[in-house]
């Protein structure tokens, strides 16, 4: 089985930073992309950010400038890194992956890691 597992969240002053990291444990062939959600108390989860195998990155609008995801492949982990961050940015991450397929050719449409929270306040 292939299972996301997230570390980094914590509690940080306003303007401070952060890293999550994200690893796919267990042997994967191929992941079509990973990226990182987030949900605060009240809303729906939101895309924060996604970055394709072959590189390609996309942000939400809230985060451009802020945030940077870059991943490692070969090494099956994705890492957020959050600067400049503000109160709003307070809430659980997720760890998302999609189209894992497995050396066994065992495919996961999608995976969803266990949520690191953030909480960003003075």
């Amino acid at each position: 089985q292939v299972h996301l597992v997230e570390s980094g969240g914590g509690l940080v002053p306003p303007g401070g930073s952060l890293r999550l990291s994200c690893e796919a444990s267990g042997s994967t062939y191929s992941i079509y992309h990973m990226g990182w959600y987030r949900q605060a108390q009240g809303k729906q989860r939101e895309l924060v950010a996604i970055i394709t195998s072959g590189g390609v990155t996309d942000y939400a609008d809230s985060v451009k400038g802020r945030f940077t995801i870059s991943g490692d492949y070969p090494k099956r982990t994705v890492y957020l890194q959050m600067n400049h961050l503000k109160p709003e940015d307070t809430a659980v991450y997720y760890c998302n992956a999609l189209n894992v397929i497995t050396p066994a050719m065992d495919r996961y449409p999608e995976l969803w890691g266990q949520g690191a929270l953030v909480v960003v306040s003075a």
